[in-house]
């Protein structure tokens, strides 16, 4: 009777099969065009934040942490280490280290392109604060100066890709890129909640030497971006009438959200013409003075080829 079992020189072909199959099989499911698009087009916020984050509690950017996922791409202008308390620069590594895998994430699904020209010049978010105030600041608004002014700049960043994950959901079409994108706005809602927190116990607080509150700095922030989006309200500061709030019985407003207290989406038009501070997605300017990249944002600059 012959043994159930197989022979030596059977188990190592059935090995070498396993072994030269089992790639193609376990590899990941190629995406909808679409899908590629949508995935792709974050990594603009995701560099702008990985950079932003880790420049400011560390002093250097991917460069150092991980070279290989900037591709290549210019480095970015004007961004250093910010003068922060331990607790903030804490928080502020936890969240660049976050970016770095939020890069490795979306690039384990799509090809990607390498780093765009980043504007992180205390200067570009001077002209942000002072278009969202209405005048110029004496002195100009310096993120890197002090831990609340790089609250208050990093209050700026990360809301914005959180509304584009919102936006981008309905529109994908795989099961594998929904996933990837509830779990990126999960950390990236996670972060904004974590800004607005620490300013919300700051609220009446001056911002010196301006004379202007924590709260009516987050406010304007908030308008601009209304502004600039021009899909009306998907934005709020930190107070609200309360009519606006939850339930239209509360004004404090730690978390952003709609009459029904649901994430705001934004579209990649709007986002592009609030990264660029243009109002416009085919006029580059603001932290991405050469425009952003992806089949998306440069379709609208006319260069929808790579």
């Amino acid at each position: 009777m012959p043994s159930p079992f197989p022979n030596s020189a059977h188990l190592s072909t059935l090995l070498l099969l396993l072994l030269f199959t089992a790639p193609s099989s376990l590899s990941a499911p190629s995406l909808p065009s679409g899908d590629v698009d949508l995935l792709e087009f974050p990594l603009n916020l995701e560099y702008l934040e990985a950079e932003y984050f880790l420049w400011g509690a560390l002093g250097y950017g991917l460069d150092i942490i991980a070279p290989n996922l900037s591709l290549g791409g210019p480095a970015p202008i004007g961004v250093r280490k910010a003068n922060l308390d331990p607790f903030v620069r804490d928080i502020v590594t936890q969240f660049g280290y976050q970016e770095v895998g939020h890069l490795k994430a979306i690039k384990q699904r799509v090809k990607g392109f390498p780093r765009p020209l980043l504007d992180l010049r205390a200067k570009n978010f001077a002209t942000v604060i002072d278009n969202a105030l209405g005048k110029a600041l004496v002195p100009p608004f310096d993120p890197y100066a002090n831990g609340l002014n790089y609250l208050l700049a990093s209050y700026i960043i990360p809301y914005v890709g959180l509304t584009g994950y919102v936006g981008a959901n309905p529109n994908l079409q795989s099961s594998v890129a929904k996933r990837l994108v509830a779990g990126l706005l999960g950390v990236e809602a996670a972060q904004d909640a974590v800004i607005r927190t620490l300013l919300y116990q700051q609220l009446d607080r001056k911002v010196h030497p301006y004379n202007i509150s924590v709260a009516e700095f987050t406010d304007k922030i908030s308008i601009l971006r209304n502004k600039l989006g021009g899909a009306g309200i998907k934005d709020e500061g930190l107070v609200v009438p309360p009519e606006l709030g939850a339930e239209g019985k509360i004004s404090g407003n730690v978390i952003a959200g709609d009459e029904y207290s649901i994430a705001y989406a934004r579209t990649p038009q709007e986002i592009l013409r609030i990264g660029y501070g243009t109002g416009n997605e085919s006029k580059p300017g603001g932290f991405f003075p050469s425009g952003a990249d992806g089949r998306i944002a440069r379709s609208y600059l006319g260069k929808d080829e790579y």
